[in-house]
Protein backbone atom coordinates (compact mmCIF):
# COMPACT_ATOMS: atom_id res chain seq x y z
CA UNK A 1 0.00 0.00 0.00
CA UNK A 2 1.32 3.39 -1.03
CA UNK A 3 0.68 6.75 0.66
CA UNK A 4 1.45 9.72 -1.60
CA UNK A 5 2.22 13.59 -0.22
CA UNK A 6 1.09 16.61 -2.18
CA UNK A 7 4.20 17.50 -5.13
CA UNK A 8 5.63 20.31 -3.81
CA UNK A 9 8.25 22.78 -4.94
CA UNK A 10 11.22 24.39 -3.42
CA UNK A 11 14.25 26.88 -4.48
CA UNK A 12 17.71 25.61 -3.93
CA UNK A 13 18.68 28.49 -3.27
CA UNK A 14 15.68 30.07 -1.53
CA UNK A 15 15.57 33.92 -0.09
CA UNK A 16 15.53 33.44 3.94
CA UNK A 17 12.78 32.18 5.48
CA UNK A 18 11.55 30.56 2.34
CA UNK A 19 8.87 27.76 3.41
CA UNK A 20 7.13 24.96 1.47
CA UNK A 21 4.48 22.68 3.08
CA UNK A 22 1.93 20.30 2.45
CA UNK A 23 -0.50 18.66 5.19
CA UNK A 24 -3.64 17.04 5.99
CA UNK A 25 -4.80 14.93 9.09
CA UNK A 26 -7.89 13.02 7.34
CA UNK A 27 -6.94 10.24 4.90
CA UNK A 28 -8.87 7.58 3.09
CA UNK A 29 -9.91 4.26 5.40
CA UNK A 30 -7.54 2.30 4.04
CA UNK A 31 -4.53 4.62 5.87
CA UNK A 32 -6.12 6.68 8.26
CA UNK A 33 -4.67 6.25 11.88
CA UNK A 34 -2.52 3.76 10.38
CA UNK A 35 0.94 3.45 11.11
CA UNK A 36 1.67 5.20 7.36
CA UNK A 37 -0.78 7.97 7.52
CA UNK A 38 1.44 10.87 6.61
CA UNK A 39 0.12 14.17 8.25
CA UNK A 40 2.51 16.39 6.76
CA UNK A 41 5.47 17.05 4.79
CA UNK A 42 7.54 19.91 5.14
CA UNK A 43 10.82 21.34 2.65
CA UNK A 44 12.91 24.15 3.65
CA UNK A 45 15.97 25.77 3.96
CA UNK A 46 18.21 24.73 7.23
CA UNK A 47 19.61 26.91 9.53
CA UNK A 48 22.60 25.92 7.70
CA UNK A 49 21.55 27.97 4.92
CA UNK A 50 24.03 25.88 2.68
CA UNK A 51 21.75 22.73 3.52
CA UNK A 52 17.77 21.47 2.68
CA UNK A 53 15.65 20.11 5.82
CA UNK A 54 12.83 17.61 4.73
CA UNK A 55 10.58 16.71 7.59
CA UNK A 56 8.37 14.09 7.21
CA UNK A 57 5.59 13.00 9.85
CA UNK A 58 3.73 10.29 10.33
CA UNK A 59 1.13 8.68 12.75
CA UNK A 60 -0.97 12.18 13.77
CA UNK A 61 -3.20 13.00 16.28
CA UNK A 62 -1.64 11.14 19.33
CA UNK A 63 -2.09 12.01 22.65
CA UNK A 64 0.93 12.78 25.78
CA UNK A 65 -0.26 8.72 26.75
CA UNK A 66 -0.43 7.61 23.34
CA UNK A 67 3.16 9.07 22.19
CA UNK A 68 4.62 7.52 24.85
CA UNK A 69 3.83 3.93 23.46
CA UNK A 70 3.98 5.02 19.51
CA UNK A 71 6.03 3.50 17.63
CA UNK A 72 7.88 3.64 13.69
CA UNK A 73 6.64 0.75 11.85
CA UNK A 74 9.49 -1.44 10.79
CA UNK A 75 7.08 -2.76 8.00
CA UNK A 76 6.68 0.93 6.45
CA UNK A 77 9.26 2.51 4.16
CA UNK A 78 9.42 6.04 4.40
CA UNK A 79 10.51 8.08 1.31
CA UNK A 80 11.52 11.18 0.21
CA UNK A 81 11.09 11.84 -3.79
CA UNK A 82 13.23 14.02 -5.17
CA UNK A 83 12.82 15.91 -8.78
CA UNK A 84 15.98 17.84 -10.23
CA UNK A 85 14.47 18.48 -13.49
CA UNK A 86 10.97 19.51 -13.50
CA UNK A 87 10.14 16.61 -14.76
CA UNK A 88 7.72 15.79 -12.15
CA UNK A 89 9.82 12.03 -11.93
CA UNK A 90 11.90 11.23 -8.72
CA UNK A 91 15.85 11.72 -9.67
CA UNK A 92 17.17 11.03 -6.31
CA UNK A 93 15.27 9.01 -3.31
CA UNK A 94 16.19 9.22 0.63
CA UNK A 95 14.70 6.17 2.38
CA UNK A 96 14.08 5.29 5.88
CA UNK A 97 12.66 2.47 7.63
CA UNK A 98 13.25 1.75 11.72
CA UNK A 99 14.70 -1.05 13.22
CA UNK A 100 15.38 -1.67 17.10
CA UNK A 101 15.41 1.34 18.22
CA UNK A 102 17.30 3.24 15.31
CA UNK A 103 16.12 4.90 12.23
CA UNK A 104 18.05 4.34 9.04
CA UNK A 105 18.15 6.86 6.35
CA UNK A 106 19.42 5.68 3.03
CA UNK A 107 21.15 8.45 0.32
CA UNK A 108 19.82 10.65 -1.32
CA UNK A 109 21.07 8.40 -4.23
CA UNK A 110 19.63 8.08 -7.85
CA UNK A 111 16.50 6.78 -8.01
CA UNK A 112 16.85 4.43 -11.18
CA UNK A 113 14.82 1.20 -10.81
CA UNK A 114 13.44 2.19 -7.34
CA UNK A 115 11.15 5.48 -9.08
CA UNK A 116 7.41 4.86 -9.21
CA UNK A 117 4.94 2.83 -7.14
CA UNK A 118 7.10 0.06 -5.68
CA UNK A 119 10.74 0.09 -4.04
CA UNK A 120 13.26 -2.07 -2.70
CA UNK A 121 15.60 -0.56 0.31
CA UNK A 122 18.82 0.94 -1.59
CA UNK A 123 21.29 -1.02 1.42
CA UNK A 124 24.29 0.02 -1.13
CA UNK A 125 23.52 3.81 -0.16
CA UNK A 126 25.42 6.06 1.89
CA UNK A 127 23.88 5.30 5.20
CA UNK A 128 22.85 7.62 8.24
CA UNK A 129 21.78 5.99 11.44
CA UNK A 130 20.42 7.63 14.05
CA UNK A 131 18.61 6.47 17.96
CA UNK A 132 14.89 6.92 17.93
CA UNK A 133 14.18 9.77 20.86
CA UNK A 134 11.88 8.92 22.95
CA UNK A 135 9.07 11.11 24.54
CA UNK A 136 9.83 13.72 26.33
CA UNK A 137 13.47 13.11 25.76
CA UNK A 138 16.18 15.63 24.53
CA UNK A 139 16.18 15.27 20.63
CA UNK A 140 19.12 12.90 19.49
CA UNK A 141 20.52 13.50 16.29
CA UNK A 142 23.18 11.85 14.16
CA UNK A 143 25.37 13.13 11.30
CA UNK A 144 27.06 11.41 8.37
CA UNK A 145 30.39 11.98 8.77
CA UNK A 146 30.90 10.73 4.89
CA UNK A 147 28.44 13.14 3.60
CA UNK A 148 27.34 15.44 5.93
CA UNK A 149 23.64 14.07 6.01
CA UNK A 150 22.55 14.74 9.74
CA UNK A 151 19.37 12.66 10.57
CA UNK A 152 16.67 13.02 13.77
CA UNK A 153 13.43 10.34 14.38
CA UNK A 154 11.16 10.56 17.22
CA UNK A 155 7.58 12.14 18.85
CA UNK A 156 7.53 15.57 18.60
CA UNK A 157 4.60 18.12 19.02
CA UNK A 158 2.51 18.64 15.96
CA UNK A 159 3.29 21.94 14.06
CA UNK A 160 0.33 22.23 11.78
CA UNK A 161 -2.32 24.63 12.88
CA UNK A 162 -6.04 24.68 11.80
CA UNK A 163 -8.83 25.53 12.65
CA UNK A 164 -11.17 22.27 11.62
CA UNK A 165 -13.81 22.85 13.53
CA UNK A 166 -14.62 26.01 11.71
CA UNK A 167 -13.40 24.54 8.65
CA UNK A 168 -16.62 22.19 8.83
CA UNK A 169 -19.14 25.17 9.83
CA UNK A 170 -17.71 27.11 6.65
CA UNK A 171 -18.32 23.78 4.53
CA UNK A 172 -21.81 23.91 6.06
CA UNK A 173 -22.71 27.03 5.18
CA UNK A 174 -22.91 28.42 8.81
CA UNK A 175 -20.18 30.43 8.86
CA UNK A 176 -20.20 33.25 6.44
CA UNK A 177 -17.16 34.99 8.26
CA UNK A 178 -14.45 32.42 7.36
CA UNK A 179 -12.00 31.64 9.65
CA UNK A 180 -12.12 33.08 13.14
CA UNK A 181 -8.37 35.21 13.52
CA UNK A 182 -6.70 33.31 14.94
CA UNK A 183 -9.15 30.71 15.49
CA UNK A 184 -8.50 27.34 17.36
CA UNK A 185 -5.90 24.76 16.59
CA UNK A 186 -7.75 21.42 16.71
CA UNK A 187 -4.22 19.92 16.78
CA UNK A 188 -3.09 21.35 19.93
CA UNK A 189 -1.92 18.94 22.56
CA UNK A 190 -1.19 16.49 20.11
CA UNK A 191 1.42 14.98 18.59
CA UNK A 192 3.45 13.27 15.51
CA UNK A 193 6.39 10.49 14.88
CA UNK A 194 8.71 13.08 12.99
CA UNK A 195 11.72 12.11 10.51
CA UNK A 196 14.22 15.08 9.98
CA UNK A 197 16.70 14.84 7.32
CA UNK A 198 19.25 17.20 6.75
CA UNK A 199 21.06 17.33 3.28
CA UNK A 200 23.96 19.29 1.54
CA UNK A 201 22.52 21.23 -1.37
CA UNK A 202 25.41 19.87 -3.30
CA UNK A 203 24.12 16.48 -3.01
CA UNK A 204 21.25 17.15 -4.57
CA UNK A 205 21.84 20.14 -6.86
CA UNK A 206 22.96 23.47 -5.66
CA UNK A 207 20.68 25.77 -7.99
CA UNK A 208 17.56 25.93 -9.82
CA UNK A 209 14.31 24.28 -8.40
CA UNK A 210 14.00 20.97 -7.37
CA UNK A 211 10.16 19.26 -6.75
CA UNK A 212 9.87 17.07 -3.76
CA UNK A 213 6.78 14.63 -2.24
CA UNK A 214 6.96 12.37 0.27
CA UNK A 215 5.15 8.27 0.33
CA UNK A 216 4.60 6.08 2.85
CA UNK A 217 4.84 2.28 1.31
CA UNK A 218 4.50 -1.21 3.22
CA UNK A 219 5.49 -4.46 2.55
Amino acid sequence: MKKLKILLGISAIAVAGFFMVAADHIDAPAVAGGTSDITDFYAFRAQDQDNIAFVANVQGLLSPTASASAQFDENVLVEINIDTDADTVEDLLIQAVARDGKMYVFGPFAAGSSAGLNSTINTSAPLTVVDITGYNDSAITATNASNGVKAFAGPRDDPFYFDFDQYNEILAGNAPGGFNNPGTDKFAGTNVLSIVVEVPKTLIGGTGTINTWLETKSK
